[in-house]
């Protein structure tokens, strides 16, 4: 063999061997945040009067999303993407869970969330509590969210984060799926974790 030959023979094994010692990832469509330091634990009150913890969902495909009742736009849109997604998943949707942490407690009743959150998808849980505790797990969650005053003070709104949060089988956060990502992107990624 010539010595030009050798020579690409040779890099051409180098290829091989170090391509083979790149470890193999899942490409995904959001945010893969798998092994992040946060988001790991809330213990809220459900629209049914349960107390609830991220645990009690161990086995299904969590998603979580904190937004409010009254929100005119990102909060119905999203809810209404991820009951097409559980639709489009088939049977595997059961295996699904969406979850909605108010950031809105003072309008936002067990009341309130049992007829609002239930109409997406009866699977659905709405989840609330005192102020305080909605503060402590947005702060786990990494969650924004701020009072913006309107003309009465009843009236107000509230901006907060828009994006949502997915666990897997085990209860670790896997990925963040950025608001208006779109049904199909977010079916092709929660089938990669059920």
């Amino acid at each position: 063999m010539s010595p030009i030959r050798l020579i690409a023979a040779s890099a051409l094994c180098a290829t091989v061997v170090l391509a083979g010692c790149q470890p193999r990832t899942t490409a995904f469509n959001n945010v893969d945040i798998t092994g992040a330091q946060y988001a790991r634990e809330f213990t809220l009150t459900d629209h049914t009067g349960a107390r609830r913890s991220l645990a009690d969902y161990k086995g299904k495909v969590v998603v979580v999303f904190f937004g409010f009742t009254q929100c005119p736009d990102v909060c119905p849109t999203t809810l209404s993407d991820l009951a097409q997604v559980k639709q489009k998943l088939g049977p595997a949707g059961n295996d699904l869970q969406v979850i909605f942490i108010t950031v809105d407690p003072e309008r936002d009743s067990q009341q309130v969330l049992a007829h609002y959150v239930p109409a997406f998808d009866p699977s659905f849980v709405g989840l609330s509590g005192s102020a305080q505790d909605i503060d402590r797990t947005a702060k786990e969650f990494k969650v924004f969210y701020q009072k913006v005053a309107g003309k009465t003070p009843t009236s107000y709104t509230m901006d907060h984060t828009a994006g949502s949060y997915v666990f897997d089988r085990e209860g670790r956060v896997r990925l963040f799926l950025k608001h208006a990502q779109g049904v199909d992107a977010i079916v092709a990624d929660l089938k990669r974790l059920l």
